[in-house]
Formats: structure tokens, C-alpha cells, sequence
């Protein structure tokens, strides 16, 4: 009986879809409340809430039927009976009512499955652009999440676009948790920051009225958002994107946190930008306690960075001074009134710009926000410094590094002027860095430079240990060098120490007797891990010009001025120097003639990073070349656009179209629109006219 049901049940439904492919007339003297509504604009009477139940399926006209029969699979969560109902009746009717639209939209979103999420971005692309008012704001965002989620940035970012276009926002929490997951990848990171800078504009310009008329009303991004896609910036190495978004986030008003400073700091390490940094250390110093001294180690580390960058021994040994001996003044009355006086406000500032020249923004910065815990996390490793026992402390990398450019650069009086201080304020029983370096000079066989700062200790009065005179005295026995174990042995005699050596050493120093005593001079010296540093550092070392970090940083100053002959000198300067040019250097000078409208300048300028690029002296860069055509788009230079595009594609580098579409139609959206190639004057127009058609193909846009 049970198999006569089932095999009732489906000839009945495939006679029932016969009939809706024979298109059964309807009778239209009885309309439902869902056939009125969809006819004639009447609201139905029926919610789609109301349970359907199966016995009232095959009950009406076609139109009813498969409404029913949509409805139903809606109800019980069947997606295959769902789209393929949707699918018949949409072939014979047309769009349902956007209920049943946002219904099915959303029960594809939530599917497991990437195959429907991807149908749901389909339909929702195809309702945009064929029934905009079916666009409802719920199922849309809970389908870019979903795509966000499944990895698939383009289709989340295109879905989050058009419902800005239309005046319509997400909350703050779902837009987070959305950059959250665009940011996983490195399409989705380029997507993330393009959309976060469109966000932004459109927030600065909420008064106004979009190309639908709807006004758009929207709170601006939250800090975290920022966060995100500032650390993926430093990631993909996305500089040019990094300062674009830096700005935004000044212009809009965000309150920096502690995540925002730490970000922001790598970036100007990044970039060279010392003095930015230096101006950052003004406030940091005012606000860091001992709690937050762990927070703002990366901050300082990338100080120290640069300062090393620009070969700026001093402030680098300063700094870690100053660092090292911060916890004795660490509640003392100026940094902490300072601190508190900060508290009190609330807030400090940051600037952004030529701050020297009345220009740029600032950062706002509330310090009581600084203590929050890490959500986004700086790419943190172990740099010249770190947190241990409460104070910050040099690293052996720090060690190393200064040693090795000390040595390189035969500046050792300034090696022993460091370990001199950081001696005097070291806790009796902490490390012996005089020791260390020492043992660590002699592992390399710098024994020259060892007996130096030996020396420069000994002056100072500073207290060091047997084993280095000793260690000292094996390595010059070793090589046979006679003169200075003759020097070093008056040296420990003056200090007091008592030893013993070979009688066959003995006689090669010419000396008759020594007194006894149960230090040895040890064979050998363990591998110390400044050792395995320092080894690393002389393996890497390159005295690299601290002269491209000045030029850059003239050139970035001039373009932020808008002085852009001087900025013209300062690179024809640096040819003379023989420094090349960075891809900063071209970004610098590029942004700088844009904010002027001068894209012809930009040309003459792109000449010469392709001759740069094609003889190797540049790297291809996706930053360099969005922002060129950007500019060469805004222009209307097209055939230079399509020169960009090429050059992109041949170095398999991410474009994102829908950014370029959108600014074709918002500057040359009529351009040649009634224009033919028969209908051109000169070959300069007709030539145009392609391009402005290779353009247009290549972006998608309609002819």
C-alpha cells in the first residue's frame, strides 16, 4: 500500500510539471492573494511563515503550485527542491516576492557546501542587476560573511559593494568579522584594503547622495577592522596601501589603540621613516609604564632598527641606555605626570604628515586603551630587545649586530662605551655582557678588537672576569703571538690574578717563573648563543648606504609639500651619488604630482621605472602599479592604463577590477559612449577611441 503512495505521489508531480511545461492557461478570475500582490503591487495576505502542508501542493493554477511547492522545500531546508522550483518559476514568472528571494539567499548562505554558496552569489548578482528592489539588506550581508568565510574574496567583496552602492550597511560586528576572514589570504587582503579606503570615503562623504539617490548612513570602521588590514599591509609588504590607510584612519576619526601604534611603527620601519617614528617616541615615552613595558618592546625595536638602517650608532646606543635604565625613573615625577596628565585627557595625538609644515592629520590615541589585550598581533619576533624581569633589555641580535658594525667599521671605543654603562647599572648576580662580548670576540678571532675593549674596561675600572684574560691569553698562545701575551700577562699581574701556563709558553715569553693557582686557561670556549649571532650578522652584513634612507625621506617631505622641483633635485642628486632609486622613491613622486592633477608629469615618470623595471634595477611591484593606474585612469591617459594592465598580467599580479570600473564610470562614463571608429576625425581620435574600448572590455563595462 505504502509503495502504491509513493509511486501515486510521483506521477502525480510529474503531471503536474507536464502541465506547468505546457503552459495550462490560469484562470484569472480567481487570484490568489500571492498572484495579486505579484500582478498588481497588492501586499499578500498570506505570510510565507504560515506552514504549507503537503496535501495543498497540487491544489490551483501553475502560478500557485509551484509558489506552494517553493515555499514548502523553503520550509523544510530541501536547497535542491528549492532551486529547481525557484528555477521553473522564475522561468515562467518571473522573480517570486523578495521574502521568498531573501529566504532562498540565505538558506544558501548558511549551506555547508561552496557549490550553493556560490549559486546564492550568482543570484544575488543577477537579482542586482536585473531587480535591484529585490536587494534586501539581511540576506545580503549574510551572504558576503559567508563568502568571506569559504575564502572566496572576490564574490565577498562584489556582494559587500553592491550593498554599499545601494545605501545599505552592514553592523560593526558582522563588517569585523567579515575583514577577519577576507584578510587570510592575499586576494582577499588587496580586496580588504581597496574596500576599507571605500568605506572610508563613503563615511566622509555620508551627507551626500549616491548615484541611486540613497542617502548612505553608516558609523565609521572600528579599530580592529583598521588593525586587520594594516597587518596584512606589513605582510604583503603593501607600503603604498599602508600610508593610504594611515591617512583614512586619521581623516575618519579612528582612536588609535596599542595594536595601531605597534602596526603602524613596523610600517615606517618598513619604510625608512625615522622622524615619524622618533615623534611617535615622544608620546610612547609619556604613556608606557612599567605593566606596558612588554607592549612596546616592537615599538622600540623598530626605532633601534632604523637607527641602525640610517648608521646612526649613537642614538641606537642611546636608546638602549635609556631602555635599560628606565626602570630606576620609571615613576618619576616628569614621565609620570606626563602619563597622567594623558590619563586625564583622555587622549594624545599622533601626527600623520608635514606636521613642520602645517600639514596632515593626526591620530587620536586614547591611552587608557592601550592596556586592552592583543586581538591583532603585530608579526612579533625576537628583535634587539626584550622583556625579562620586569625591564627592557638588549638581546643577544642587539649584541650582535652592534659588535659586528663596530668592529666592521672600526668604531670599538664606542662597543666599550656601551658595555661601560650598561655595567654600572647591571643587578650584582645578572649577565656579564663585558664577558660575553669579550668571549664572543675571541671565538671569531677579533683578538685585536677583544685586548681593545679589554683596555677600555680596565680604564673604567669596570671588574672583569679571569676567564676572559685567560680565554684571551689561550687564543694569542694558540696563534703564537708572543708580543701580546707579553702585554696581557703585565695586565693580569697588575690586577692581582694568579695563574699558571706551560713551562714550554714560558720560556717563549722569556719569563722564568709564575705563581700557581687552579685557574687553567680553558682549550676551548663553548659556542655561546651570541656567538651563533654574531656569526650570523658578519655572515649578512653589507654596509648598505644610509644615504637611500635620507633621499627618500627628503623626496617623501618635498611630495607631502607639494614642492615638487625640489623633490626633482633630491633625486637627481641621489643619480649622482649612485644611489637607485626605490620603488618608494617612484611612490613618493607619483602620489606627489597626483595630489597636484599633474598626470602628464606621471607619464614622463612611468617612462622611466619601465627602463628601470626592464634592466632589472626594479622589482615589479603591485602598489606601484595600482597607484599608476589609478592615476593614468583618472587622466583618461587609456592607452597607458592598458600598458599598466599588461604589465600586471605578465607578472601574474592581482587586479582589482570592480575599483577601476568604478572609477571609469564616475569620471568618463559617457566617453565616446555614441562615438564610432567611422565617425573619427585624426588617427589620434580613432587610436583613443580603441583604447577606450580595450579599456572597457577589460573592466566589464558595457558598450
Amino acid at each position: 500500500m505504502s509503495r502504491f503512495l509513493v509511486q501515486f505521489f510521483h506521477f502525480h508531480r510529474r503531471l503536474s510539471l507536464l502541465t506547468i511545461s505546457s503552459k495550462v492557461v490560469v484562470d484569472r478570475t480567481g487570484l490568489t492573494s500571492a498572484v495579486a500582490s505579484a500582478k498588481y503591487g497588492v501586499p499578500p495576505q498570506r505570510h510565507i511563515s504560515s506552514r504549507i502542508q503537503p496535501s495543498d501542493l497540487w491544489e490551483g493554477s501553475s502560478y500557485e503550485i509551484l509558489l506552494r511547492k517553493f515555499e514548502f522545500s523553503l520550509q523544510d531546508d530541501s536547497l535542491d527542491e528549492a532551486w529547481e522550483a525557484f528555477s521553473n518559476f522564475k522561468r515562467l514568472h518571473g522573480y517570486p516576492e523578495h521574502q521568498l528571494v531573501s529566504k532562498l539567499i540565505a538558506s544558501l548562505s548558511y549551506s555547508t557546501s561552496s557549490d550553493w554558496i556560490r549559486k546564492a552569489y550568482d543570484l544575488a548578482v543577477m537579482i542586482s542587476k536585473e531587480k535591484p528592489d529585490l536587494v534586501r539588506f539581511e540576506s545580503f550581508s549574510r551572504l558576503s560573511l559567508s563568502l568571506a568565510r569559504y575564502q572566496m574574496p572576490i564574490p565577498a567583496s562584489t556582494i559587500l559593494r553592491i550593498m554599499l552602492e545601494r545605501g545599505k550597511f552592514v553592523p560593526k560586528d558582522i563588517l569585523t568579522t567579515f575583514f577577519l576572514h577576507l584578510v587570510k589570504s592575499q586576494i582577499g587582503s588587496y580586496l580588504a584594503m581597496d574596500l576599507l579606503i571605500e568605506i572610508c570615503e563613503y563615511f566622509l562623504n555620508r551627507g551626500l547622495y549616491s548615484r541611486n539617490a540613497v542617502k548612505i548612513n553608516l558609523t565609521k570602521p572600528s579599530i580592529l577592522i583598521f588593525n586587520l588590514v594594516l597587518n596584512s599591509c606589513v605582510r604583503f609588504t603593501c607600503l603604498i596601501k599602508a600610508g593610504q590607510i594611515i591617512e583614512m584612519m586619521a581623516r575618519v576619526g579612528a582612536i588609535a589603540d596599542s595594536n595601531s601604534i605597534l602596526t603602524i611603527s613596523q610600517i615606517h620601519e618598513m619604510m625608512g621613516e625615522r622622524v615619524d617614528l622618533q615623534n611617535f617616541k615622544v608620546h610612547i615615552d609619556g604613556i608606557t609604564s612599567a605593566s606596558m613595558n612588554n607592549q612596546y618592546c616592537h615599538f622600540y625595536d623598530c626605532l633601534l632598527s632604523l637607527h641602525f638602517m640610517y648608521n646612526d650608532l649613537d642614538a641606537a646606543v642611546e636608546l638602549m641606555l635609556d631602555l635599560f635604565q628606565r626602570r630606576k625613573s620609571q615613576h618619576s615625577s616628569t614621565r609620570g605626570s606626563l602619563a597622567e596628565s594623558n590619563a586625564s585627557q583622555g587622549k594624545c595625538y599622533f601626527h600623520i604628515g608635514s606636521s613642520n609644515l602645517g600639514m596632515g592629520n593626526r591620530i587620536t590615541v586614547a591611552p587608557k586603551n592601550l592596556e586592552d589585550g592583543f586581538l591583532v598581533a603585530a608579526q612579533r619576533h625576537l628583535g634587539f630587545i626584550h622583556f625579562m624581569d620586569g625591564k627592557l633589555v638588549p638581546t643577544y641580535k642587539f649584541l650582535a649586530k652592534l659588535t659586528n658594525v663596530c668592529v666592521k667599521e672600526r668604531k670599538v671605543d664606542k662597543l666599550s662605551n656601551f658595555l661601560i654603562n650598561m655595567d654600572k647599572d647591571i643587578d650584582p648576580g645578572g649577565p656579564n655582557l663585558c664577558s660575553d662580548v669579550l668571549h664572543a670576540c675571541i671565538m671569531l678571532g677579533w683578538l685585536d678588537t677583544a685586548h681593545d675593549i679589554l683596555d677600555d674596561l680596565e680604564l673604567a675600572k669596570v671588574s672583569i672576569e679571569a676567564s676572559s684574560y685567560l680565554a684571551l691569553l689561550n687564543a694569542y698562545s694558540k696563534k703564537n703571538m708572543y708580543k701580546e701575551s707579553r702585554i696581557l700577562v703585565k695586565q693580569m699581574k697588575k690586577s692581582g690574578l694568579v695563574f699558571s701556563i706551560s713551562d714550554e709558553y714560558k720560556c717563549a715569553l722569556g719569563y722564568a717563573s709564575f705563581p700557581i693557582s687552579d685557574i687553567k686557561a680553558s682549550n676551548s670556549l663553548e659556542k655561546s648563543e651570541l656567538v651563533q649571532s654574531l656569526e650570523l650578522e658578519n655572515k649578512k652584513y653589507k654596509l648598505e648606504s644610509e644615504l637611500i634612507y635620507e633621499f627618500n625621506s627628503s623626496i617623501l617631505f618635498f611630495c607631502r609639500a607639494k614642492m615638487m622641483e625640489d623633490a626633482l633635485k633630491t633625486l637627481k642628486r641621489m643619480r649622482e651619488k649612485n644611489v637607485q632609486p626605490t620603488v618608494l622613491t617612484f611612490s613618493y613622486l607619483v602620489n606627489g604630482y597626483s595630489s597636484l592633477e599633474m598626470y602628464r608629469e606621471i607619464i614622463i615618470l612611468w617612462g622611466d621605472i619601465r627602463r628601470q623595471m626592464e634592466c632589472g634595477a626594479l622589482s615589479a611591484n603591485r602598489d606601484l602599479f595600482d597607484c599608476l593606474l589609478w592615476n593614468f585612469l583618472k587622466g583618461g591617459y587609456f592607452a597607458r592604463s592598458m600598458e599598466i594592465v599588461d604589465y600586471m598580467f605578465k607578472n601574474n599580479v592581482y587586479v582589482d577590477k570592480w575599483k577601476y570600473r568604478m572609477e571609469f564610470l564616475k569620471h568618463h562614463k559617457n566617453l565616446y559612449q555614441s562615438l564610432k571608429e567611422s565617425s573619427c576625425r585624426t588617427d589620434t581620435q580613432s587610436r583613443r577611441l580603441q583604447h577606450v574600448k580595450a579599456f572597457r572590455k577589460w573592466a566589464g563595462i558595457d558598450q
